[in-house]
């Protein structure tokens, strides 16, 4: 081995141990990893040169998961030669917020091909990012196409489902059921509902406000909301066109001209 290509040999290795300890500090600054955690940290800076510093890396329940940046950071290192990403429409529904894309990823120009799908709807994303399921869907779809072209096991953030807690307004608190689980907030209930059954938001809201018996659906309580999307739910799935009939009751009046 010539000089030069043992100097770079021994630079490179000086850079992994330094991005090693660097990745191992911010980890316990973050998250307070125990000694079980640092061995796959470890290995992960080794084999990937991801970094938790620039948040290639996150730690939840306890296990590394790699992240949309870290993956497209680690594509471009190995100089990736492309990703193709198109939608899948025959099983994409638009009006129910529900998209599945497939990406393909050229690790060079003679590469072959490494492919991965990734689909998105309101029960499998969290509700930080509702209305934005299409987007979450082609990233997922480029996370799993990266990951296979990497030989990454580990899973990425952004394919997980509804992990991320449940956000809740002013004065609103999550509840949890039985088992200690938090629900989901009552106007994201009412929302999935709409969406599901392909309803008028505004007829359902009327509806809703004739139901809890006030003049507008932010007057009435959590208790008489919880009982209206429960019974929505089973109205929609006894009947949508009777539900459809009951709604369009709740239209406003056009008057005709005499």
């Amino acid at each position: 081995m010539s000089f030069r290509k043992k100097s770079k040999s021994r630079e490179k290795k000086a850079n992994l141990h330094a991005l090693c300890l660097q990745n191992i500090r911010c980890a316990r600054r973050r998250w307070a990893v125990s000694s079980e955690q640092v061995s796959p940290l470890k290995a992960l800076t080794e084999e990937f040169q991801l970094s938790v510093a620039l948040g290639d890396l996150g730690l939840l329940d306890g296990k590394w998961y790699v992240t949309h940046g870290g993956l497209l950071r680690l594509a471009r290192r190995n100089r990736c030669a492309g990703i193709q990403v198109r939608p899948m429409r025959q099983f994409s529904d638009p009006l129910s917020s529900r998209w599945v894309f497939c990406a393909t990823v050229y690790k060079s120009l003679a590469s072959k091909r490494f492919v991965g799908y990734g689909d998105a709807d309101p029960s499998n994303t969290s509700p930080l990012v509702r209305g934005a399921e299409m987007r979450v869907a082609e990233t997922r779809a480029v996370n799993r196409a990266l990951r296979k072209a990497y030989g990454i096991g580990l899973c990425s953030t952004e394919e997980l489902g509804t992990l991320s807690p449940t956000p809740h307004g002013p004065g609103e608190t999550p509840r949890a059921n039985a088992d200690g689980k938090s629900q989901p907030r009552l106007r994201d209930q009412l929302c999935l509902a709409i969406r599901r059954f392909k309803l008028d938001p505004n007829l359902v809201k009327s509806y809703a406000a004739d139901f809890c018996g006030t003049d507008s659906l932010s007057e009435a309580s959590r208790e008489s909301v919880q009982a209206f999307i429960t019974h929505l739910n089973k109205a929609a799935e006894a009947s949508r066109d009777a539900l459809l009939c009951k709604l369009n009751s709740f239209a406003p009046r056009v008057a005709v001209p005499s």
